[in-house]
């Protein structure tokens, strides 16, 4: 017997796959492309000429545009460290609830005073 938790994960999964694949059927020769493309076209097609504001600093170190094989790799560590900074943060409001809900319990029975972690 699958728990709540393994039904609930197991429903996300098939969920996510489903939002990923269906577009890709139902939509043949579509192009998705991204949104930073959709943006350019767009001011493009309101005012005119579009000249960007700055070029990228790789872009200005290289001379000209990055691969796109290493543009995907700087994105994934960029995507990688955010994720990595918000799961220990998470953790740490996570780890300081136990502990408070914890401190708390030991107050209520009389065995911890508070602030300075002694007992009386």
């Amino acid at each position: 017997m699958m728990s709540t938790n393994k039904k609930t994960v197991l429903a996300l999964l098939i969920l996510t796959a489903a939002i990923v694949i269906i577009p890709v059927i139902t939509q043949k020769g579509a192009q998705f492309g991204g949104s930073d493309d959709a943006g350019s076209v767009m001011v493009e097609e309101i005012a005119g000429a579009y000249e960007p504001w700055f070029t990228p600093v790789f872009e200005t170190m290289l001379g000209g545009e990055l691969p796109g094989e290493l543009e995907s790799l700087l994105f994934c560590i960029q995507t990688g460290i955010g994720v990595g900074i918000i799961a220990f943060c998470m953790g740490r409001m996570v780890e300081r609830r136990k502990w408070l809900t914890r401190e708390k319990s030991l107050e209520d029975s009389g065995l911890f005073s508070g602030g300075n972690g002694q007992r009386e």
